[in-house]
C-alpha cells in the first residue's frame, strides 16, 4: 500500500505513520533521511543533490522523486510505504504521479488528519508552560503560528488535488491517538473483512 497521510503540524502524522508501521509493515519514509541516505550511498541522484546542497539551494523536485524512486524500489518497500514530508505543494504531487505512472503504479490512498488550529495552538501553549527549563526554541506557539500559516498558504491545496482524484480519505485528527488509528484503520479498510486482501500482502494477523 502506498500512502500519504496529509495534515498540518502538530496534527500527529508521525505518531500514526509509525503506528502503521509498527502493525502493517508499511515503512515510513522521510524525505529528509532519504535525501542524506543517497548523498551517504554515493548515487548518481545523491551525488547531485549534495551539489546542490552544498550551495545552499533547494534540491529541485525531479532530484527529490528521483531518490523517492531509488529508495521505493528497495526491498523492504515491497509490502508498502508511508511518504513523510513530501508532497508539499501541488507541483511536487504532480511530480510524484508521473513518476509512479511510469513505474506503473499509483497511491492508494491519501490521509488527512483534520484539526482544529486553534486547539492546535493552545496544546503547545500548554505544553510549553508545562515544560521544565522552558521550551526548544522551536517548540513554542509563535513558531508552530508560522509553519500552520505556510502549510495553509503551500500544502493545504493538496486536500483538493487528491479529493479531484479520488484517493483522499478524511479521519478526526482531533480524537485521541487510538481513536485515529482506528478511523485511519477503517478508511483504508484495515479494520474489516473487506481489508483481508491487505493483511495477506503485509503478512499480518
Amino acid at each position: 500500500m502506498r500512502l500519504i497521510l496529509l495534515g498540518p503540524p502538530g496534527a500527529g502524522k508521525g505518531t500514526q505513520a509509525k503506528r502503521l508501521e509498527d502493525k502493517y509493515g508499511f515503512i515510513q519514509l522521510s524525505t529528509g533521511d532519504m535525501l542524506r541516505a543517497a548523498v551517504a550511498a554515493g548515487s548518481d541522484i545523491g551525488k547531485q543533490a549534495e551539489t546542490i546542497m552544498a550551495r545552499g539551494d533547494l534540491v529541485p523536485n525531479e532530484i527529490v522523486v528521483g531518490i523517492i524512486a531509488e529508495r521505493i524500489s528497495q526491498p523492504d518497500a515491497a509490502k508498502g510505504y508511508i511518504l513523510d514530508g513530501f508532497p508539499r505543494n501541488v507541483p511536487q504531487a504532480e511530480a510524484l504521479d508521473a513518476m509512479l505512472e511510469g513505474r506503473g503504479a499509483k497511491l492508494d490512498a491519501v490521509v488527512e488528519l483534520e484539526v482544529d488550529d486553534g486547539i492546535l495552538l493552545q496544546r503547545i501553549e500548554t505544553r510549553a508552560a508545562e515544560t521544565v527549563g522552558g521550551p526548544r526554541a522551536d517548540d513554542n506557539a509563535e513558531a508552530l503560528a508560522k509553519r500552520l500559516k505556510v502549510y495553509h498558504e503551500q500544502t493545504a491545496p493538496l486536500v483538493a488535488y487528491y479529493k479531484g482524484k479520488g484517493t483522499l480519505r478524511s479521519v478526526d485528527g482531533m480524537k485521541d491517538m487510538d481513536e485515529v488509528t482506528r478511523q485511519i484503520e477503517a478508511v483504508l479498510g484495515l479494520s474489516n473483512k473487506k481489508g483481508n486482501w491487505l493483511k495477506r500482502l503485509t503478512g499480518k494477523k
